[in-house]
């Protein structure tokens, strides 16, 4: 009787003792899934935040069968990537007609990862720059140009060749504007500094990241070789003066050869008319025999005085007649 009592009397307490464990397991489970509710509520706004960043940009490749999913956009975000650059790239491209080929490809990793352009470009021939300082010093040049691709700018604008082009033209420029090849060679920096100045990635698919001179070499002295030429050039010019020259002067000499057996023809002539003009006067009695016989000793005498001159070598026979 009396362990019947007592067991009624624990009754109450096991009761109550089973009472308090079912509300702790009962506490512990509702923990549990108020936890996993709230990870679940935490994940759905997640997937919702990112859905609803892309779901524009998706919405757009979708409509112009850009070909660009969900997968792809959160991956370029997970990456860094701009995405939306991409995207509206991508939508440009395909507008245009452009088919997505391993160039656009490799044009998107170069907007990422930068790459390096030899200049001048050895695949054409040409392994350095030619330029000449003011000094007349020729230096050799090779640069590497750093560039990353501008995406909003691959549709339209200019290709690799254009930098190429520009750059070199911007070193020939810049070494044609130093005083002396030394400056050049001790700092070779300066020319990179100019040349970025320039804005040389202007209407370009690229932009110039740096540039910087690989290699640099003293050439020729064009200066001075210039300088050659045109003395060379001048003494050609000075001959064929001269030359014009002297052939002026024979020809004058010959025109005056011509000229004096001219005149001597002219004497021949008028001489041959003398006879003729003193018969004339004879005729017509403006002419007597004495005056013809002193005529005639005077011209002997002048003869004489003619020789004589000529075998001594004297002067002014011309002037003898005079005194006779």
């Amino acid at each position: 009787m009396t362990n019947t009592l007592a067991l009624l009397a624990q009754v109450p307490k096991f009761a109550d003792k089973t009472e308090k464990t079912g509300a702790a397991n009962l506490d512990n489970g509702s923990i549990i899934l108020i936890g996993v509710a709230l990870v679940a509520v935490l994940i759905f706004l997640v997937f919702l935040f990112i859905f609803f960043s892309f779901i524009r940009l998706w919405i757009q490749a979708l409509l112009t069968k850009a070909d660009i999913g969900i997968g792809s956009l959160i991956g370029m975000k997970l990456r860094n990537v701009d995405y939306a650059m991409i995207v509206r790239q991508k939508i440009a491209l395909v507008q245009a007609g452009v088919k997505v080929t391993t160039d656009v490809l490799e044009a998107v990793r170069t907007s990422v990862n930068p790459k390096v352009i030899d200049c001048p470009d050895p695949a054409k021939g040409k392994q350095f720059l030619d330029a000449v300082c003011r000094s007349g010093i020729q230096l050799l040049a090779k640069a590497r140009v750093t560039v990353r691709t501008k995406l909003e700018r691959l549709v339209g604008g200019a290709t690799e060749e254009t930098i190429i082009a520009r750059v070199g033209e911007g070193i020939v420029k810049a070494i044609g504007s130093a005083h002396d090849h030394k400056e050049v060679l001790a700092n070779p920096g300066m020319i990179s500094q100019t040349v970025l100045h320039n804005a040389l990635d202007a209407q370009t698919a690229f932009e110039i990241v740096s540039i910087d001179i690989a290699h640099i070499e003293v050439g020729e002295n064009i200066g001075a070789k210039l300088q050659a030429d045109q003395a060379a050039a001048d003494l050609r010019v000075a001959q064929a003066e001269a030359e014009k020259r002297r052939a002026a002067a024979v020809a004058r000499e010959q025109e005056m050869r011509a000229l004096c057996e001219e005149n001597r023809a002219k004497v021949v002539e008028a001489e041959a008319q003398v006879p003729q003009a003193i018969a004339d006067a004879f005729g017509k009695g403006n002419l007597g025999v004495m005056d013809f016989y002193n005529m005639k000793n005077l011209q002997s005498d002048t003869s004489m005085r003619n020789n004589i001159a000529s075998m001594t070598g004297g002067g002014g026979a011309e002037n003898t007649p005079g005194r006779g």
